[in-house]
């Protein structure tokens, strides 16, 4: 079955809609983690082979300009991937946030003004040769990844649910039968 010009204008505002969507959910997560440790946590490591928050975070900043700001949007790519893994501090867990906020805002906003059809007009990143379609899809999927590993530094670091899925445990309560 082949989808009529309409239909596929359709799915790609879709991929393009959620993708957008995706980015600034996991910044929200991000941010509230970065809210719930200290700067001290914030760039804390057990080992040398370890990355702390402030080096996700930095890589993840450094990763979607690349990227999205870069690729997809057609910016000069400035990025430094060293420094990003290199850093010990330097920048207080406000000025991360702020830093990852301006980035994914520029990222969400170059995402959904892409014409459909340039979905599948070839860039190359990070000299690697992708679609925009797959370069969109690799920042969400590795923005999500170190989001994750953020939520697990902050439990570590913190000892706390952080309640992202709080309306989930309720709504498992409440369909067993438990108030």
């Amino acid at each position: 079955m082949r989808l009529c010009h309409n239909e596929l204008m359709s799915v790609a505002s879709e991929f393009l809609d959620y993708s957008a969507e995706k980015l600034e959910l996991y910044l929200d997560r991000i941010e509230t983690c970065v809210g719930k440790v200290t700067p001290e946590q914030v760039w804390a490591r057990q080992s040398e082979n370890e990355n702390a928050m402030g080096n996700l975070i930095l890589h993840l900043d450094g990763n979607i300009r690349q990227w999205i700001i870069g690729g997809v949007g057609g910016e000069v790519d400035i990025r430094d991937r060293n420094a990003e893994f290199d850093a010990r501090g330097g920048s207080l867990p406000d000025q991360l946030r702020a830093r990852l906020r301006a980035t994914i805002e520029q990222a969400v906003a170059i995402v959904r003004n892409v014409p459909p059809e340039r979905l599948t007009e070839r860039i190359h990143p990070q000299g690697y040769d992708a679609s925009v379609l797959e370069a969109i899809y690799q920042v969400v999927q590795h923005l999500a990844g170190h989001a994750f590993q953020i939520m697990l530094l902050t439990k570590v670091h913190t000892s706390q649910d952080l309640g992202f899925f709080a309306h989930l445990r309720q709504a498992s309560k409440t369909q067993s039968g438990r108030p």
